[in-house]
């Protein structure tokens, strides 16, 4: 089983000793063609681009004309280690143990508008570029044409790798998009996380994205390859709602975290 999640636009790029090997990324050179394209803008352009504040943009600004192809050590740090949004508080990549991450580094990947399909381990630069953004390039007017087929065609390959035939998508709307269902060749599973509040069941993004997260740890230290045995995931007061699942779309609740404090 293969799992992808999103990225973070909250980066943490403290030092830290990576416990595996590091890598680089597979698009590295795609990563340095969009930031080029990226640097070009202007921080007016960058607000409207990314819908952000005008310091924000100058920040992210910056970093495009930091970007480098080959960047030195010192500049860079493992993706699973330096997202730090919420999916990544529920993955907490740096308390898994070196046989966990040595799993991870083939059965996780994590999209990304900028690098495209990144492993927990390679090493990245600080950006911000959400997939969504309609940055035009000669491949279209947006990311999603940028990319097009070949995330699929690269989960693929990684699932012919590892023997995986079923892909966990923990990922949002906006960046699992981006795959190309027509050029994907694995079964999806898409678990939802609900609370349960006076009767009622909805999704809750920041709990959400936590508990999306928290599955893909669950999944690498179990070493799943089985999509029923998802439905053990118990983490966080959780439980699998058969009642509510359809399909591929497996559904977990639990109560309000409100009303259990």
């Amino acid at each position: 089983m293969l799992t992808v999640i999103s990225p973070a636009k909250k980066l943490d790029f403290e030092e830290v000793s990576p416990k595996v090997a590091t890598t680089l990324p597979d698009f590295q050179t795609d990563a340095y063609s969009l930031s080029r394209t990226a640097r070009r803008l202007s921080v007016a352009d960058l607000r409207k681009l990314m819908k952000i504040s005008e310091p924000l943009a100058k920040l992210n600004q910056d970093r495009f004309k930091a970007f480098e192809e080959e960047p030195s050590p010192e500049d860079t740090k493992s993706a699973a280690l330096a997202f730090a949004g919420d999916t990544y508080l529920g993955l907490e990549a740096g308390s898994l143990d070196p046989d966990e991450m040595e799993y991870a580094q083939d059965h996780l990947r994590i999209l990304s508008g900028l690098y495209g399909l990144l492993r927990p381990m390679d090493l990245i630069q600080p950006y911000r570029l959400e997939m969504g953004s309609r940055l035009a390039t000669r491949r279209g007017k947006s990311l999603y044409q940028y990319w097009r087929d070949r995330l699929a065609i690269a989960l693929n390959e990684q699932a012919e790798v590892t023997g995986s035939e079923t892909l966990l998508n923990c990922a949002s709307v906006e960046y699992f998009t981006a795959v190309d269902p027509a050029a994907l060749k694995l079964r999806v599973i898409t678990p939802v996380f609900m609370e349960d509040r006076e009767g009622d069941s909805k999704i809750v993004s920041f709990f959400a994205k936590r508990a999306r997260g928290a599955m893909a740890r669950f999944v690498m230290q179990n070493r799943i390859t089985d999509a029923e045995d998802l439905k053990g995931f118990a983490l966080g007061g959780y439980g699998f709602r058969p009642d509510l699942t359809e399909g591929d779309r497996m559904v977990f609740t639990r109560d309000y975290p409100e009303m259990t404090n």
